[in-house]
């Protein structure tokens, strides 16, 4: 397990940063559109592009919540797959990582 208070604090920040984007968006989403044709056509390819953050916001905000979980549960660190120690560089670069380097390379083949 790898015991780093400054990477919990990391993921907590990071959470609250997306909560408030996803809030941003939903709110951005829910504006009516223009009765103009092409206007309305502009909007609707703009919500896309919004609901497309949103998902990835919603998956990221899941994996630092499991993250977190783990944290607390004294697992956080470990490979999922092999058990052996993550490595604190994978996480700086990756916190919410579940698989070491090896692992996450074996499963990317």
């Amino acid at each position: 397990m790898t015991d780093n208070p400054e990477l919990q604090s990391q993921l907590e920040e990071r959470l609250e940063f997306l909560e408030r984007r996803i809030a941003g968006l939903e709110g951005d989403l829910r504006t009516t559109h223009s009765q103009d044709w092409e206007e309305r056509a502009s909007e609707i390819s703009g919500d896309e592009v919004l609901e497309g953050l949103e998902g990835a916001a919603l998956d990221e905000i899941a994996q630092i919540r499991a993250a977190l979980k783990r944290i607390k549960g004294g697992e956080y660190g470990e490979c999922h797959n092999c058990g052996k120690d993550i490595g604190a560089k994978r996480l700086a670069a990756l916190p919410y990582a579940v698989l070491c380097i090896d692992c996450a390379s074996r499963a990317g083949s």
